[in-house]
């Protein structure tokens, strides 16, 4: 059975950082692209960042640009994303995600998605 577990969310003031972490089981991930999104209380769920499974390509939202950091590490089947300078605006639940292409962004790329880990910035 296939699963994407997420962890590390929680409180952090503006300005704060968290790091987040992807845990993939139940199948082998080489060759996917891994992706993190994020869904705030009313809207869509968007794209955050991606990255391949090499790592040698990573992808961001301009929104995140600068200051998150999308990293893999391949022999525990782990993603991770790094969260700097943080905003009340990037207040969502966080999604990991896999596609069976090399890296992508739409949500309709990706076959399978974790439960989500709520990041809560207050001003």
């Amino acid at each position: 059975q296939v699963q994407l577990v997420e962890s590390g969310g929680g409180l952090v003031q503006a300005g704060g950082s968290l790091r987040l972490s992807c845990a993939a089981s139940g199948r082998s991930f080489a060759g996917y692209g891994m992706g993190w999104f994020r869904q705030a209380a009313g809207k869509e769920r968007e794209f955050a960042a991606a990255i391949s499974w090499s790592g040698a390509n990573t992808y961001y939202a301009e929104s995140v640009k600068g200051r998150f950091i999308i990293s893999s590490g391949n022999a525990q089947n782990t993603v991770y994303l790094q969260m700097n300078s943080l905003k009340p605006e990037d207040t969502a639940v966080y999604y990991c995600a896999a596609a069976n292409v090399r890296i992508a962004t739409p949500t309709s790329k990706y076959d399978y998605w974790g439960q989500g880990t709520q990041v809560t910035v207050s001003s």
